[in-house]
């Protein structure tokens, strides 16, 4: 299945890649961990027809750079999109974050001034504790994992990311959402951005989730195993004005499990906070 990121963004640490799609109001897409942009990939294709869609991996996932030495925390990844919204000539876009992309989201606006019209935020992960057992494990002994057997090392990763899903992922789609974190680059990537995953960068800004003034909306797979809804419920009061919305049959990657009611949720989003945009268009 085809899904290539264009342009290319230069930091410090690698090349990000981005893309866009689509002209109209802008809405951008953040991805979570273990996975890249190609989670939106439907969501993103029916927003196209009526709205400039910005889709882009984070550095060290999907098609950004990966190598050794990188800095791909969330404090990174915050500045990264901050800068990247910036690049972007985006003063006030719509926001559509998924996991470790709702934190990315969050630090961006809490810390670095990034401004959004409105910010949706689908199973993210934002409230202490974090991080299954596996993630725990893997934490700290991220060397040892490093040095895993090719093939073992795909199977573990492959049973990690089908875990996300609660009716199941096409075969093509779970190949799709490995593949990146196979061969020379791609195993120890993976290792490495779960051997960053630092609970201190949530920490950090828990606390000022009551400071939000924007729009929020709090969206939850009914099923999600990885992150419980309970903490969705946590967050939707700790977020002024915010709203829960459970989504049935969806596990962790809601978006993949049920891409109709998903859809449906940022749309009705949309319609509410149309009109209140700012940022760089394109003619079609």
């Amino acid at each position: 299945m085809d899904w290539k990121l264009s342009e290319e963004f230069v930091t410090a640490d690698g090349v990000v890649r981005w893309d866009r799609r689509g002209a109209g109001e802008p809405v951008v897409l953040l991805h979570g961990t273990p996975f890249s942009s190609v989670v939106w990939r439907a969501i993103a294709a029916d927003l196209a027809t009526d709205h400039e869609v910005f889709v882009w991996d984070m550095l060290g996932y999907g098609q950004s750079e990966m190598r050794s030495g990188q800095d791909v925390s969330l404090r990174a990844q915050g500045r990264i999109f901050a800068d990247l919204l910036a690049e972007w000539g985006l003063d006030r876009p719509v926001v559509i974050a998924h996991d470790f992309g709702g934190a990315v989201s969050l630090r961006a606006h809490l810390l670095h001034g990034a401004e959004y019209a409105a910010l949706a935020l689908f199973d993210p992960v934002a409230l202490a504790p974090w991080g299954s057992p596996f993630f725990r494990l893997v934490q700290e002994h991220s060397a040892v994992f490093e040095r895993l057997p090719g093939n073992l090392h795909e199977a573990l990763v492959r049973e990690y990311v089908r875990s996300a899903s609660s009716p199941g992922l096409a075969p093509e789609v779970l190949d799709e959402l490995v593949s990146p974190w196979t061969g020379e680059a791609g195993q120890p990537a993976f290792y490495r951005q779960i051997a960053q995953a630092d609970q201190r960068y949530t920490d950090e800004i828990e606390q000022r989730y009551g400071d939000i003034s924007i729009p929020v909306t709090v969206c939850w797979g009914e099923d999600d195993e990885w992150i419980p809804p309970a903490k969705g419920e946590q967050l939707a009061a700790a977020v002024p004005r915010s709203e829960l919305h459970l989504v049935p049959r969806a596990g962790h990657l809601v978006q993949l499990d049920a891409p109709g009611p998903v859809l449906d949720l940022v749309r009705r989003f949309l319609s509410r906070h149309a009109g209140h945009v700012r940022g760089a268009t394109r003619d079609s």
